[in-house]
């Protein structure tokens, strides 16, 4: 074991001395080394068989009285305030986009029953009717005649003129219009059913020994200010109608049956 370390400290002592000897020959050579060389170079001690690089940097010595480092924390939440008023309320944004219309809903239960409305302005009424007679019998002439009636059973806003024997229209819309006569025996009976100056139907029998009741009926479409009258047809043949002062034989009657639209 002796001779061992004799050796290793031999080796050391000559490996020290080649690297001696190199370095001063390395300064005599190169000037600028030798001024560097001035410079303090910080050795380490180490052993031979230590490995040849440095340390990267020297390690820490304990201190003989080190004293530990002292922090102080605080706990902010025992320090928090009371808390602050509202702020004053942001400026709305914009109106995003519409989004897709939602399922329909189920029905609701039926409401109750309105209350009953006031009525309405009677001048708003639109009504026209009327229904005259006749107690003198009729015969024809040279010339055409209106049937004129003398009795009034019905006439509403007074539209049927008694004096000329005629209907004026103040409502325009349709109406029903009927003619009922009573025939003279051996006489014909020949009258038409006038709308102002257009003959529309006719009313006609022929002679015979029995009188009898004719009837015609008609529905017409009427403008404002029509006329609808009855006309006797003019002598070329003996034309009568029949009718005495106990009873009335002749009538006729007329009705609105719908306002124009």
């Amino acid at each position: 074991m002796l001779s061992e370390g004799r050796h290793h400290l031999f080796s050391g002592v000559r490996s020290s001395q080649v690297f001696f000897k190199s370095w001063i020959q390395t300064r005599d050579a190169n000037p600028v080394a030798e001024t560097e060389a001035k410079e303090p170079t910080p050795r380490y001690c180490r052993r031979c068989c230590d490995h040849l690089d440095p340390p990267l940097s020297p390690a820490p010595q304990p201190a003989a009285n080190h004293t530990p480092e002292i922090r102080t924390i605080i706990n902010m939440t025992i320090l928090k305030g009371e808390k602050g008023e509202r702020g004053d309320r942001g400026t709305p944004g914009k109106a995003g986009v519409d989004g897709p219309p939602g399922l329909r809903g189920v029905t609701g239960p039926k409401g109750n029953k309105g209350d009953t409305g006031a009525p309405g302005d009677p001048c708003k009424i639109q009504q026209s009717s009327f229904s005259v007679g006749r107690r003198k019998a009729l015969h024809s002439a040279d010339y055409y005649q209106a049937l004129i009636f003398d009795t009034v059973f019905v006439n509403l806003g007074e539209h049927f003129n008694m004096f000329k024997g005629k209907f004026y229209c103040f409502v325009p819309g349709v109406y029903f219009f009927n003619v009922n006569i009573h025939t003279w025996n051996f006489k014909e009976t020949y009258l038409h059913l006038m709308h102002n100056e257009r003959q529309q139907v006719i009313l006609y029998t022929q002679p015979s020994d029995r009188s009898i009741m004719q009837s015609q009926s008609v529905m017409l479409s009427l403008e404002l200010n029509d006329e609808v009258w009855v006309r006797l047809y003019k002598r070329q043949r003996d034309n009568a109608i029949y009718s005495d002062d106990v009873d009335v034989y002749i009538t006729f009657n007329g009705h609105l049956v719908a306002p124009k639209v």
